[in-house]
């Protein structure tokens, strides 16, 4: 199966570059071919060829709108996991106040490590130590919890380990939605060809009508190569233009920083 992250290793000023310059040359090629194609068989005429362009780039503008829709769409998901995150944390150390004092300190103070380790968790170089130390911070938390009904088995107790528990699921779901949860490489080189393929009818299309070369073409080449870059964009959570905002949890943060004054 082809790997989903082979186009994420490629920076992205490369990407729209790369992108740009090999569709211009492509379409310079097509343009090359039909103008040799005209002059060896005068009888081709643009109709039909006309007709196949459009139905080429109308099948490569619904293939963009396709996946810029995914894109999007799981870009949303990454916003709404890192919001619905910094409410279960929240919720956790609001209800850390009702369990004993022996585990409440070391609760709060899990929690509040938490939040920053989540935070940092965002680069990609602290990312894998992000992932590894929050789900060391569960097993610490859940293990105060377990100490906690021991000495207390009533509502406030399990308030809090039901709060636990949600946290502890939200983490797996933000790291399916940021991780796992990208384009499938077999799109973008699906998308990746029938730009290419799109490029080289255009270019063949102005070679046989015996037009010059237009400013236009580079227009339409840039044009098609933004779009792409813009959905390369979404489909990276932490790089580029597009992010995802962890205003939630900075927000969060600072309201522990509050409390603790």
């Amino acid at each position: 199966m082809m790997r989903a992250d082979w186009i994420d290793s490629v920076p992205m000023w490369v990407l729209l570059t790369a992108l740009c310059a090999l569709s211009g040359a492509t379409m310079e090629g097509g343009y090359r071919f039909g103008a040799w194609r005209k002059s060896r068989c005068p009888s081709e005429t643009e109709g039909p060829v006309g007709a196949m362009v459009a139905s080429i780039l109308g099948l490569f503008a619904f293939m963009l709108a396709f996946t810029f829709g995914m894109a999007a769409e799981r870009h949303e998901k990454r916003r709404q996991a890192v919001l619905s995150e910094a409410n279960a944390i929240g919720t956790t150390y609001l209800r850390s106040q009702l369990i004993p004092e022996r585990q409440r300190n070391d609760s709060i103070r899990l929690l509040r490590e938490y939040v920053d380790v989540r935070l940092q968790g965002t680069s990609k170089e602290h990312h894998e130590w992000a992932v590894n130390r929050s789900e060391e911070i569960h097993r610490e938390l859940w293990a105060l919890a377990v100490k906690a009904t021991e000495s207390n088995t009533g509502m406030s107790c399990a308030m809090y380990i039901q709060s636990l528990n949600n946290l502890i699921d939200i983490h797996g779901a933000r790291i399916q939605a940021g991780l796992a949860n990208r384009i499938p490489g077999v799109i973008w080189l699906v998308l990746l060809l029938l730009s290419l393929f799109s490029m080289l009818a255009v270019g063949y299309q102005a070679g046989i009508t015996a037009a010059s070369r237009s400013p236009a073409m580079a227009l339409l080449v840039l044009a098609f190569g933004i779009v792409i870059f813009l959905i390369g964009d979404l489909n990276r959570p932490q790089e580029g233009f597009i992010i995802v905002s962890q205003k939630p949890l900075i927000s969060l943060r600072e309201s522990m920083n509050a409390g603790n004054r």
